[in-house]
């Protein structure tokens, strides 16, 4: 398994209830696939660089998860088709 970070940024205006189901759920999608999520930090309301569909601010959560290859495909499909996320990133870590 391959140890990946993933960052997404979902939308300021979201209900805490909601914006806790949404990071579950894609949880949800590391572990269902027999992935292990490590670490899920959220690092709450931030200031954008600059304006995203006239949003300024956003939701940050950072996600740190061991999975086979084909997860992080899985998990963009996701967030391209989620309207509360911003942005995402998806990046493999170094196994030094």
């Amino acid at each position: 398994m391959n140890s990946y970070e993933v960052l997404y940024i979902l939308k300021p205006d979201m209900e805490e209830e909601a914006r806790k189901a949404l990071i579950e759920k894609f949880s949800a999608i590391i572990t269902g696939d027999g992935g292990e999520v490590d670490n899920v930090d959220e690092w709450g309301l931030r200031r954008l660089a600059y304006p995203i569909n006239y949003i300024t601010d956003g939701y940050y959560v950072l996600v740190n998860f061991k999975a086979n290859s084909d997860i992080p495909a899985e998990l963009q499909r996701n967030f391209k088709i989620s309207e509360e996320v911003i942005r995402f990133m998806v990046v493999k870590k170094d196994e030094k």
